[in-house]
């Protein structure tokens, strides 16, 4: 085995340096306010674990994260729902209708959240659109504003997005000459899907699931606005305890423990379904290949 030239050594060491301008900027606003706030769940009023003990016996806290937890779930599943056959689509269509579609895609992003909140907030409050739908079925007293079912519905809009991108991705780069060649052999759609399709687009599924179950964990301006204070989220109950209740200390240990549990799903997906980067593209492992 041939080793590395002392030249070529230099050019890997000397690209290296390269990085640390954006290695400096992501210690100074990222790491060292989580040190920051590790530290400061770990030593109010002394050093000890009573503020990471005391969010898994109070019982509104363990509440919140469970609702927390299942309203990102729900979310999750309703996003893969939808999202899956619409990527599928996306790879289906000529160059001109993918174009349509990944614009009907991107529209949330060049639209204010703010702006998208408050349209739901007033489709769904009494007496608005859907209120009205329901009271014309015959039931009048359905009122999804201030409710979870509401905060569901509007977070499945806002982060589909977060699933399509990645299943798009993954999607596109299956050989659907494998599905013919399966149908060839005896194959029916059905067990083609699942023995050849559906293996090969595992690693966008587990993109887009851990992005959009991690954005769901924290997600605070569509509870905020359509959810209310007796059914908040994680997000709410972290701004209650920072801007009302001054416990400072109790939500840098409720943040640190979200922030374990986005972590740990990241390296589960990291090491079950392919890589993920930042920004949703994920790399299957060899699994998908080109057309």
């Amino acid at each position: 085995m041939s080793s590395t030239s002392p030249r070529r050594r230099f050019r890997l060491d000397r690209n290296w340096l390269l990085l640390m301008p954006a290695l400096a900027l992501l210690s100074v606003i990222l790491l060292v306010p989580l040190f920051s706030s590790l530290v400061r769940s770990l030593s109010s009023p002394t050093w000890t674990l009573d503020n990471y003990a005391h969010l898994f016996t109070d019982g509104v806290t363990l509440t919140v994260l469970g609702r927390t937890a299942t309203t990102a779930l729900i979310v999750t599943a309703v996003a893969l729902l939808l999202g899956y056959p619409y990527a599928y689509l996306l790879t289906r269509v000529g160059p001109r209708a993918r174009a349509v579609l990944l614009v009907v895609v991107l529209v949330p992003f060049w639209t204010s959240v703010m702006a998208r909140n408050f349209a739901w907030l007033v489709l769904l409050q009494r007496g608005g659109p859907v209120s009205e739908a329901f009271a014309f079925l015959g039931m009048p007293d359905v009122v999804l504003s201030g409710t979870t079912s509401g905060v569901t519905i509007a977070m499945s809009q806002v982060l589909l997005p977060f699933m399509v991108l990645p299943l798009y991705s993954s999607l596109g780069g299956i050989d659907r000459r494998l599905l013919l060649a399966a149908r060839g052999l005896g194959s029916s759609p059905i067990v083609a899907f699942w023995k050849i399709y559906w293996p090969l687009s595992r690693g966008g599924v587990v993109a887009g699931v851990i992005l959009v179950f991690t954005l769901s964990l924290g997600f605070y301006v569509t509870p905020a606005l359509i959810g209310s204070p007796q059914q908040s989220l994680v997000a709410q109950l972290l701004n209650q305890r920072t801007t009302q209740l001054l416990d400072f200390a109790g939500a840098s240990a409720l943040g640190i423990v979200v922030l374990v549990v986005t972590l740990l799903l990241v390296a589960w997906a990291n090491r079950f379904g392919g890589t993920i980067s930042a920004i949703g593209v994920v790399a299957t492992s060899g699994e998908g290949t080109k057309r």
